[in-house]
């Protein structure tokens, strides 16, 4: 999801850093162990034998078509124009799911019930191309999108991880056609329901490049979101292309990350700035370690233990995400939160600060931070410049659990606003009492 380690004290920094390098593979993806990434996913038969709990909260289930219709537009919903940034009237309220080998309709159901109004799941590329290039199988992905639009949700997908045709350890793809052609096939296959597409994701680390980064990559990263956006507003120009989130980081090491401001900087000012008409919204992936979402480093640090000297490390780091857009002359684009939330206690190394939150101030911390994007995140005219926002995470929790080996204290499981057994967290129920509050304000 984020880079725990930014801007780390330079004692014992590259044993901490070869430590951590794995586990960056894994954030905000599939939920896996990184020395065996496909072999220990959940069946499906594992993944629904779970039992209602007792405290769960009281849901209707309906059963969901194999061919759903598109869901339906939510009011105010803008006119996307291609080459023009799309602009949001109300702040709209999404949910990162794993849906992949789960209880797709339970899952959902919960979706539903904590308020939101989107639902965003990744996509592993090389999972569904190959052997050779050209050859799609969707498996799963169909049912997910139909299942998806079954509950009138819009659906988000980002995509990740090229075939090793494309690269050879799984990164950006070399030839950005090969992203072009792939996005083309969903949008025929999938029309309308898929809403929007995330291009990548944490695209300045150096796993995300086959093992490298440098700034120069952000041109690279950029000539594939270029062709993406063409191929897909050719197609549809209402669907919604979103630039890729940086992970948030003051790294600059070749080998592990170029800092998130210089990735950005770069990304809009290659080829004069191409990029300006060539995407929807920025997608932003804010930090938050054990720091309360007010506070912010230098003028306002946290009292936590750690991980506060760097305003990577914070929540309100979207606010100097949004001041680099201004001075780089792409400030009329709004942003997209498209991953945020905070870790409680895990077990994987570099996410220790998880061990400071407990459930209670995850609810709190995550309440907070949408009260406040709701509150502040506007242009001088009222209107949010802050478009979407996207908790990460609904249910991860469930799939850590049973998977082979179990491992419910994985940090992705720690982020979740469920328990293993589907019970809610304190974050849902705060979640769920406040997104029907702000959705009233809004008048929908």
């Amino acid at each position: 999801m984020k880079m725990p380690f930014a801007h780390m004290r330079t004692v014992a920094a590259t044993t901490i850093l070869a430590v951590l390098l794995p586990v960056l593979a894994a954030c905000g993806g599939t939920p896996q162990p990184a020395a065996n990434p496909t072999a220990s996913l959940p069946t499906a038969a594992v993944a629904t034998a779970g039992t209602a709990p007792t405290t769960a909260p009281t849901m209707a289930p309906s059963a969901a078509p194999t061919d759903a219709p598109a869901p339906t537009a939510a009011p105010n919903e803008p006119v996307v124009e291609p080459g023009k940034p799309i602009k949001f009237n109300d702040l709209n309220f999404g949910i990162v799911n794993h849906l992949y080998y789960t209880d797709r309709e339970r899952v959902l159901i919960l979706d539903q019930t904590a308020g939101f109004d989107w639902v965003r799941q990744q996509v592993v590329w090389k999972d569904v191309e190959g052997p050779n290039p050209g050859d799609y199988a969707w498996g799963e992905l169909d049912q997910i999108v139909n299942d998806v639009a079954a509950k009138n949700f819009k659906l988000l997908v980002n995509i990740v991880q090229s075939p090793t045709f494309y690269n050879e350890t799984n990164g950006l793809p070399q030839d950005p056609v090969s992203m072009g052609n792939l996005v083309e096939a969903m949008v025929k296959r999938y029309g309308k329901k898929i809403a929007a597409y995330e291009i990548w994701n944490e695209q300045n680390l150096a796993h995300e490049n086959g093992g490298q980064v440098t700034e120069a990559d952000a041109g690279h990263y950029v000539d594939i979101l270029v062709e993406s956006y063409n191929r897909i507003k050719a197609l549809d120009p209402s669907i919604i292309v979103l630039a890729g989130a940086p992970s948030s980081s003051g790294v600059n090491d070749p080998a592990i990350a170029v800092s998130d401001e210089n990735y950005y900087r770069a990304m809009y000012r290659y080829k004069d700035g191409i990029i300006k008409s060539h995407f929807d919204a920025q997608g932003v992936h804010p930090g938050g370690s054990a720091n309360p979402p007010r506070t912010m480093w230098p003028d306002n640090p946290s009292n936590a233990d750690g991980w506060t000297t760097d305003p990577t490390f914070y929540f309100r780091h979207v606010e100097n995400v949004r001041k680099f857009m201004v001075e780089e002359g792409v400030g009329d684009h709004q942003i997209w939160i498209t991953e945020f939330g905070w870790a409680t206690e895990n077990d994987t190394p570099g996410y220790e600060f998880g061990k400071q939150v407990s459930f209670d101030q995850q609810g709190e911390y995550i309440a907070d931070a949408i009260q406040m994007s709701y509150d502040k995140y506007r242009y001088d005219d009222g209107t949010p410049w802050l478009g979407n926002m996207f908790l990460w995470n609904m249910n991860f929790a469930v799939i850590w659990a049973q998977n082979n080996p179990p491992n419910p204290l994985n940090e992705q499981a720690s982020f979740g606003i469920l328990n293993p057994d589907y019970s809610p967290r304190a974050a849902f129920y705060r979640v769920q009492s406040l997104l029907p509050k702000l959705k009233k304000d809004q008048g929908r």
